[in-house]
């Protein structure tokens, strides 16, 4: 390997992400144990893994916003197969005090219709769950659309949802147009396209705007939303792997190296994210400086990054999280 060759693979080696923690009106006050994170004035709902404005903790890039670096640099992060130059995927974990409002977002098709890149399909992986803590997901057989307009203004909207117990290790895939909620009692590791976009239907007396008209335009009466089982293989087990992202819980090692993270057969590998949900690791390589995993923390590995090991530190539950694009999902 040639020193501009070295140079070009450690520009992109694994770096860490700084957490966003965004306020919510449903949210804590206080994020401990999971965060050392206590709000200052409103409550916080969400810690943004990999928002755009989220800042790139080590390595040669330190200090500057996720989004910049897809913006200006695509290729190195995602890989000749990427469809889409922008970041793909947000990845949050949602603390819940109260209920989040009933809301439903738009598909790619919908989205683009007014004016946004992308709709926004997501999942939820139950990180923790408290005894008979449930989801709502999706609208009950038989239900009609005025029906559900009708319990819009009477607010008995909640009868006509489907709701699900939750506990720990349960995933759950939420598609675009599923009207859903999130309720109290779960923490949850949500994947979803890089997508904003929210319409509620119906927000438990909370001064906020609703958006019925194009809540009832985005949303189905049936979708594919529901638990998904875990795919169990030698090395991992394969949580979810729909058209628009991956979802991987690699089994417990002492260390992963790149190969072992990688598809047998993947030609090139792509933009991957590193999640500990639990316990510590580090990740090395040659050409950069070791890079540490905290518990609850992020690593981003772009598809340029060169090889490295993924060592366990102690109890550590790691996580992958890649982007899909439909003629990759299977």
């Amino acid at each position: 390997m040639t020193t501009s060759e070295r140079s070009s693979l450690s520009e992109w080696a694994p770096f860490r992400v700084t957490p966003q923690f965004v306020e919510r009106v449903w949210g804590w006050n206080d994020l401990r144990p999971w965060y050392d994170q206590v709000a200052k004035g409103n409550p916080i709902g969400e810690a943004w893994l990999t928002g755009d404005e989220c800042e790139v903790a080590t390595g040669p890039h330190a200090g500057r916003k996720l989004g910049e670096l897809f913006s200006e640099s695509p290729k190195a992060l995602l890989g000749p197969g990427a469809h889409d130059p922008g970041s793909p995927l947000l990845l949050k974990v949602i603390f819940a005090r109260e209920k989040l409002s009933v809301q439903v977002h738009p598909d790619d098709a919908m989205a683009q219709k007014y004016g946004e890149p992308r709709g926004k399909t997501e999942c939820w992986y139950a990180l923790a769950a408290d005894p008979g803590a449930k989801v709502a997901c999706g609208i009950k057989p038989g239900v009609s659309l005025q029906t559900i307009e009708d319990g819009i203004h009477s607010g008995t909207l909640e009868e006509s949802l489907n709701l699900l117990d939750v506990v720990a290790g349960d995933m759950v895939f939420v598609d675009a147009g599923t009207v859903h909620a999130i309720w109290p009692g779960s923490i949850l590791l949500e994947t979803q396209q890089n997508c904003d976009l929210t319409y509620r239907l119906y927000d438990y007396g909370r001064p906020r705007q609703l958006h019925v008209e194009k809540s009832l335009e985005a949303m189905r009466l049936t979708s594919r939303a529901g638990k998904v089982p875990a795919k169990d293989l030698k090395d991992r087990s394969i949580l979810l792997d729909v058209e628009y992202f991956r979802v991987e819980r690699l089994h417990p090692a002492e260390s992963w190296t790149r190969v072992s993270l990688q598809d047998e057969g993947e030609a090139a590998p792509g933009l991957a994210y590193l999640f500990a949900a639990a316990g510590t690791g580090r990740l090395t390589g040659e050409g950069f400086e070791p890079v540490e995993l905290p518990a609850r923390g992020i690593v981003a590995v772009p598809a340029l990054a060169p090889d490295f090991l993924v060592e366990n530190l102690g109890g550590l539950d790691l996580f992958r999280i890649t982007p899909r694009w439909p003629s990759q999902s299977r």
